[in-house]
């Protein structure tokens, strides 16, 4: 049997303050692997940034200070995209990560992403507070896992009880 060698890991990341330990995971696993990372973040609708509900990203609290927030630009949102992406690979410490902002449907996206980077693996982050159940009622998690042929990596993000 014949072992299949994964080079190229794609991980799949939100604004949710888990991300970073989502990131850390994934990148813990390719460095098993001896693999290259892709870190991706996906803008499905830009409404969602600009809401009163919104809250700061991954625990950059500052990120709002240092980025303008002008959700009337699409473009404005990429690059504030593109710094947090950034700021999650400095704090991986490797400069070869390399890193994608994609809009769109997010299992679309993250499905297309896989294909266009020639990934080997998708590493994703699950926020059910009941995460089986999620996964069978049609999750981004669960499309993801339904449409690819690349193995993936689910990490539970969701805040255990102390």
């Amino acid at each position: 049997m014949k072992t299949k060698k994964f080079e190229r890991v794609l991980i799949a990341l939100d604004y949710d303050q888990t991300a970073q330990n989502v990131a850390d995971s994934g990148f813990a696993l390719a460095r098993t692997m001896g693999a290259s990372v892709i870190l991706l973040h996906i803008i499905s609708d830009p409404v969602y940034y600009s809401s009163t509900e919104y809250s700061p990203i991954t625990g950059f609290t500052g990120l709002s200070n240092t980025v303008p927030w002008q959700m009337d630009n699409i473009e404005d949102l990429k690059k504030a995209t593109q710094y947090y992406l950034d700021k999650i690979k400095q704090n991986l410490g490797d400069d070869t990560i390399e890193t994608h902002v994609e809009d769109g449907d997010f299992a679309e996206s993250i499905l297309r992403a896989a294909k266009t980077t020639k990934a080997d693996i998708i590493v994703m982050g699950s926020h059910s507070r009941k995460w089986l159940e999620d996964i069978v009622m049609g999750s981004v998690t669960e499309k993801v896992l339904h449409h690819t042929t690349l193995p993936l990596f689910i990490i539970p993000t969701k805040k255990q009880k102390q």
